[in-house]
């Protein structure tokens, strides 16, 4: 994940939405548009729903009461299922089930009559005496040539009266319901509806579209849905959370966002909205103003499990064999042969504390942890007398949980240690910070010569070849083409057009007018830092220990001292750079002072 959740988490008031490496167009990409019937509702929630919150406690432990978006999503899909009266199947887009886990479980939809759950695949339906077949899909033609050949493989004797539905996810597509009616099925559907989950709430302080292509429709293909999305999230969001006074931002992206947003807000009735606002600022940057950072390898605890094995929804999936009992490892049978899976999110108090800490400083932490556990195991001995022993009975399963969860991460950092100490791990990590440090940037780099000599993974080859060239504001044109030429020749000519898209995107260029502006910006906004406090950090430049992501850099001046104390180096960034301003209600000014900031 980005670092921008990082800083933020140590600053009052803010609040971080962005995609995850892959990242999207910008940084602020936020929520989805709901009725606003959905949103007093969310507003003004009642004890049972405030009671039911409890399953989400990791949302409301920010400054922001993120259940609040959460449950006016919830909302509204009770309301789709209940539009659908009997019993109910859903059938799945493999693709949304993981977003949807975080919003809503199983009992929330077995409440409302969901009986079964199948996954989108071709052929015919799983047998199921239901009343309702609901189809939750994104908009993809591909996808409803399938449901057309689920629905006519139904057994029309046998399920004369059932009735079938489908929800569009986020939006709903006039192609994909031209495809169902050449098909011949558009009439089969009760209910053709969307949902719009644009935003999804993964913790106190994060919020992300989980949109992985929104940066190639941006760049590649020059579409711009998901920059709409992003304007109708933020109008939902703001009348959940409060107008936000100020908008700042660089980037083409980023401006067209900002105006989609301030259109929408003038249409539906400017500024009534009459919630006092949560957020000061806006911050609103494109995945092209900051190109470095998710190509550099992530270095805090939560971002080298995703670096190595991936986090999905909040969910990794892990080595088994390290999580089987001590019996059963040393006797080497019956070992487990799935992935053991596990929820990563602050609800864990001992993930809570670790995952932003640099990886060289959770070992420490998980030592001290582990004397506090047995401490508070060995109190039992001093437990004398009935009342004694009754409260050390009833904390007895919330030690036991903190236990379990000691386990599970002493045995990921094992897995995570097991890389991190490899030669290949630190020699690939040496070329990295050799350039962001600004050191040999204009040569071709024996190390990547030499991974391609090996026919290492290619994405490892690009990874680095595309970093070198974002520290060096493009390649010199020799370098350029013995890169290409090495890697077309080792790993196929099929990746023509990969090195083409790379280009195209800004990943891979070479360098125009031979003149590097990287060094400017790096000393300008402090990039490097040679002196980096790992254990206790004073300075985010300890996630990658030594480079300060450009985006948080970027947030940081904007606090203090405002953006106009770096425009010369804000002019040598792409897209352009603006302020808006958007005026409240009166009486809704904030009790506390706002410090009108310069950018």
């Amino acid at each position: 994940m980005t670092h921008l959740a990082q800083w933020i988490r140590c600053k009052a008031g803010t609040i971080q939405s962005c995609d995850r490496r892959s990242a999207s167009a910008g940084w602020t990409v936020l929520c989805s548009s709901i009725s606003y019937h959905v949103i007093r509702q969310a507003c003004h929630m009642n004890p049972a729903v405030t009671r039911s919150l409890k399953m989400a406690t990791h949302l409301s432990c920010g400054r922001v009461n993120l259940n609040v978006l959460r449950e006016a999503m919830r909302i509204e899909l009770r309301e789709f299922l209940d539009k659908c009266a009997g019993s109910k199947a859903i059938v799945w887009d493999e693709y949304l089930t993981g977003p949807f886990g975080l919003i809503a479980q199983y009992s929330l939809l077995k409440e409302h009559e969901v009986e079964k759950m199948f996954t989108l695949k071709a052929g015919s339906l799983p047998s199921s005496d239901v009343k309702n077949i609901i189809f939750f899909v994104r908009p993809k033609l591909e996808l409803m040539d399938i449901i057309a050949e689920n629905i006519r493989r139904e057994d029309k004797g046998r399920y004369s009266h059932r009735d079938f539905h489908i929800l569009f996810v986020p939006r709903r597509s006039l192609l994909c319901e031209q495809r169902l009616k050449d098909l011949g099925v558009l009439g089969s559907f009760y209910h053709r509806e969307e949902y719009r989950l644009n935003l999804i709430p993964f913790d106190g302080d994060l919020l992300s579209m989980e949109s992985e292509n929104a940066f190639k429709e941006c760049y590649l293909e020059n579409d711009q849905t998901t920059l709409y999305h992003a304007a109708k999230g933020l109008t939902t969001l703001q009348a959940l959370y409060g107008t936000i006074p100020q908008i700042c931002g660089k980037g083409e992206c980023a401006r067209h966002v900002a105006n989609m947003m301030i259109r929408m807000k003038r249409e539906l009735g400017g500024s009534n909205n009459q919630i006092t606002p949560v957020f000061d600022t806006l911050l609103l940057l494109d995945r092209n103003v900051d190109l470095l950072t998710p190509l550099a390898t992530q270095l805090t605890y939560e971002g080298l499990i995703d670096e190595v094995y991936g986090i999905q929804n909040s969910n990794v999936k892990l080595p088994p064999e390290k999580f089987a009992p001590k019996k059963q490892g040393e006797s080497g049978k019956d070992l487990p042969t799935e992935p053991k899976k596990l929820l990563l999110n602050s609800a864990e108090e001992l993930y809570a504390e670790v995952r932003d800490k640099n990886f060289n400083a959770v070992g420490s932490v998980l030592s001290k942890k582990a004397k506090i556990i047995s401490a508070a195991f060995e109190g039992r001995h001093n437990a004398k007398t009935v009342g004694e022993i009754k409260q050390f009975v009833s904390q007895l399963p919330h030690m036991q949980a903190e236990r379990a969860s000691l386990a599970n991460h002493t045995s990921i950092a094992e897995l995570i240690k097991d890389i991190t100490t490899s030669e290949a791990f630190f020699d690939n990590l040496t070329v990295e910070q050799e350039f962001m440090s600004g050191f040999d940037t204009d040569k071709i780099n024996s190390y990547i010569e030499d991974c391609i000599a090996k026919k290492d993974p290619l994405i490892k080859i690009l990874r680095l070849v595309c970093l070198q060239s974002v520290c060096n504001t493009g390649l010199k044109q020799k370098v350029l083409d013995f890169y290409k030429r090495e890697i077309l020749q080792t790993y196929g000519y099929e990746h023509t057009l990969t090195l083409y898209n790379l280009e195209k995107a800004g990943l891979l260029k070479a360098q125009s007018g031979n003149r590097n502006n990287y060094p400017t910006i790096r000393k300008t906004l402090r990039l490097w830092m040679d002196d980096v406090n790992e254990q206790n950090p004073i300075d985010i430049s300890y996630v990658y220990s030594g480079y300060a992501p450009l985006s948080v850099r970027l947030a940081q001046v904007l606090v203090r001292p405002g953006w106009r104390s770096i425009e010369e180096v804000l002019k040598l960034l792409p897209g352009p750079q603006f302020e808006e301003r958007q005026s409240l209600p009166p009486g809704l000014m904030k009790k506390r002072k706002w410090i009108d900031k310069p950018m």
